[in-house]
């Protein structure tokens, strides 16, 4: 597909893809060493990695729309060989985060996604995106756990540059577009509406 016709977008964000809509895929080890080659180029195509992670939920029974997603990636890939990672010489003085949850979004288990990113100065250094082992109860639960992971991570990373005598002095600030969970974040005391939210993530604060 090297002379492909390029697209604007990794995945098409109409369809829904599924399990069973379509006939399997001739050749499911093509569909799974596709997938892989792909999952490896996340690492530095942080552009592609919800489109990757999706498609590779099926890779247990590939179907013929699921080889026509991973092909789009491709098309998407090629249009835009020059994207990647660029990291700038900075003096290091603030770490920001940003966090987001998609609550119930995975189409057969209901499970919610949260994923981060985390900028040190002006480079994105770490970044993550995981669907929950449990279901949410409530997009503020889906959210809080999501600030939860990335206030995890934040704290590993100014211990690890101070470990490397490049301490931080500002406060990490952590951006989020829940006003449940900024709430909850500045004054969690589990009355009613929170008991179903469970204490660990509190103790990660």
């Amino acid at each position: 597909m090297s002379s492909c016709k390029s697209s604007a977008t990794p995945v098409d964000t109409k369809p829904k893809l599924s399990a069973h809509t379509s006939t399997p895929y001739e050749d499911p080890t093509h569909n799974r060493s596709l997938a892989g080659a792909l999952q490896h180029l996340t690492f530095t195509r942080l552009d592609i990695t919800y489109a990757v992670y999706h498609v590779c939920l099926f890779m247990h029974d590939p179907r013929v729309e699921h080889i026509h997603a991973l092909k789009r990636i491709i098309r998407y890939i090629q249009g835009t060989l020059d994207y990647g990672l660029y990291l700038y010489p900075f003096f290091v003085s603030t770490l920001v985060s940003y966090t987001y949850a998609y609550w119930g979004g995975c189409p057969h288990t209901r499970r919610s996604t949260t994923s981060y990113c985390m900028f040190l100065g002006d480079n994105l250094v770490s970044w993550s995106a995981k669907r929950h082992a449990t279901l949410s109860r409530s997009s503020a639960q889906a959210e809080y756990q999501g600030v939860a992971n990335v206030v995890s991570e934040s704290c590993w990373l100014r211990n690890l540059l101070l470990e490397l005598h490049l301490p931080i002095q500002k406060a990490t600030l952590v951006y989020s577009d829940n006003v449940s969970t900024i709430y909850l974040s500045g004054n969690p005391i589990q009355h009613q509406h929170t008991k179903h939210i469970e204490m660990d993530l509190f103790e990660k604060r």
